[in-house]
């Protein structure tokens, strides 16, 4: 059998980032820490790149305070960056080699997500409760302290549901021990016991001394909590071996799981740039002391030419890497900085009158402002801060939804959860409004939205239902 040799032309298309491109997508992303230390690891590694001296190391005392804030031209002959040649444009459609962030244009931004109430209801509403179990699991949650427990008992959570949802005692109970097994374990427990106990119990089957370690929390927990183990191991007859095991496992525990949300042990939030006020108009300034100015150390690329081989091909790819870094730096500052100029002059009503002038406004309406895919919007506004007059904002707040209003017009969601905070702010305290009646005083200012929707918006902001404020309110006097 004879076999067919020959030659072959195939021609085939190929879309490839060029490395500056990709260096620039992976910049703009970051957020200010994550930058600094990636900059700090160049920094390391390159001998070409070095710190820009700082100003007052000059001596200038005198400088103005805002300089460090100032955009600062970092062009120059070693930069060889062509930018109608490496362009955002240059993104493919649906280009998500790096990783896509989430769009933010389906969703309201919540200053509260990361609070403890915001993280169990989000797994509330993945947890395909019924709508009277559902129900009861936020009024679950929105009895909880800080550090998780559930102080009211069962009777108690009834009457806060009545007479919306009138539930029996084993409905409740049902619902609390789904609670208790949401991340973080051991939420919604009335005692540290019980909360022990369900962190042991959630850990696998084979865990070692999982079971002695239940028995001892459930009947000697007191006799735990002593220095040394004697008069536990006199008391339950187990092997002191086996007593220190299985209290190392219960030590291991979290006896207050919603601690870790408690916003005490947050970080400060350093802006990425400030917006404040110029004359009839608002001035955006990037924050330069979170990003370090950057030069070409003269000293090596002047060896460039005295040099050969080896050495030279090594200098002269250090180099590169180097010119490349200073550009893509450029390009990530140029990038926020529209995006956040075209987010201020589409948003000036909110800083001049806050929330409730908040306008409805999508990342895609921003990506055809400054001319960028949308991916970029997302990537440039993703863990960026900015100082307003009004507070410190990420940018995703900025985006919000349109709700349509009766008379054809729309407002956005986030303006509705202002005006529904204000009206709740104003209601009497001794007759609380409930979710159906706040329907009926947003219809008549033009706003039509359904129940439900009046009680997610409520959600979001923190607030506890009718029933649950009468009671506090009871409780408070």
């Amino acid at each position: 059998m004879a076999l067919a040799t020959g030659l072959r032309l195939k021609l085939d298309q190929k879309l490839k980032l060029a490395p500056q491109l990709r260096q620039a997508i992976a910049l703009l992303q970051l957020n200010r820490l994550e930058l600094r230390e990636h900059i700090e690891q160049i920094l390391e590694g390159n001998p070409l790149l070095e710190l820009e001296a700082e100003e007052s190391e000059t001596g200038d005392d005198t400088a103005d305070s805002e300089s460090d804030y100032q955009e600062h031209d970092r062009s120059g002959d070693e930069i060889d960056f062509d930018r109608e040649e490496y362009s955002w444009n240059d993104l493919p459609e649906g280009f998500s080699e790096l990783g896509e962030a989430p769009d933010y244009d389906r969703f309201i931004a919540d200053p509260q997500q990361d609070t403890l109430y915001q993280h169990l209801l989000w797994q509330v509403n993945l947890s395909g409760f019924s709508e009277t179990d559902e129900a009861i699991a936020r009024a679950i949650v929105y009895a909880l302290d800080e550090d998780g427990y559930l102080h009211d008992d069962i009777q108690t959570l009834r009457a806060s549901l009545a007479p919306e949802y009138l539930v029996s005692p084993d409905e409740v109970e049902a619902v609390l021990e789904r609670v208790r097994h949401f991340e973080p374990v051991g939420v919604a427990s009335r005692s540290i016991r019980e909360c022990l106990l369900t962190q042991i119990r959630a850990l696998p089957a084979h865990t070692p001394r999982r079971g002695l370690a239940d028995h001892l929390v459930e009947h000697y927990l007191e006799e735990l909590a002593e220095p040394n183990f004697d008069r536990l191991v006199r008391r339950c007859g187990f092997a002191e071996a086996d007593v220190a095991a299985a209290a190392a496992l219960v030590r291991r525990l979290d006896p207050r799981p919603g601690l870790r949300f408690s916003r005490e042990n947050q970080d400060y939030i350093v802006p990425d740039a400030f917006i404040h006020p110029d004359g009839d108009d608002w001035k955006v300034t990037l924050n330069r002391v979170n990003q370090p100015s950057l030069r070409i150390n003269r000293v090596y690329s002047d060896l460039i030419e005295s040099t050969s081989g080896a050495d030279r091909a090594y200098l002269k790819d250090q180099l590169q890497q180097a010119q490349w870094l200073i550009s893509s730096l450029e390009l990530r500052n140029q990038t926020l900085s529209g995006v956040i100029h075209a987010i201020v002059s589409r948003q000036t009503a909110f800083l001049e009158q806050g929330e409730v002038a908040m306008v409805p406004l999508l990342q895609k309406e921003i990506a055809a402002a400054v001319e960028v895919h949308e991916s970029t919007v997302s990537r440039a506004t993703t863990g960026k801060y900015i100082h307003t007059p009004r507070g410190t904002f990420e940018l995703k707040h900025f985006f919000s939804v349109a709700i349509p209003t009766v008379d054809g017009n729309s407002v956005s969601a986030t303006a509705v959860r202002a005006i529904l905070e204000r009206l709740i702010r104003e209601e009497d305290p001794d007759q609380p409004l409930s979710d159906q009646v706040l329907v009926e005083r947003l219809a008549a200012s033009g706003l039509l939205l359904a129940r439900r929707t009046v009680a997610k918006y409520r959600e979001q902001l923190g607030i506890p239902n009718s029933s649950q404020r009468r009671r506090r309110r009871r409780a408070s006097a």
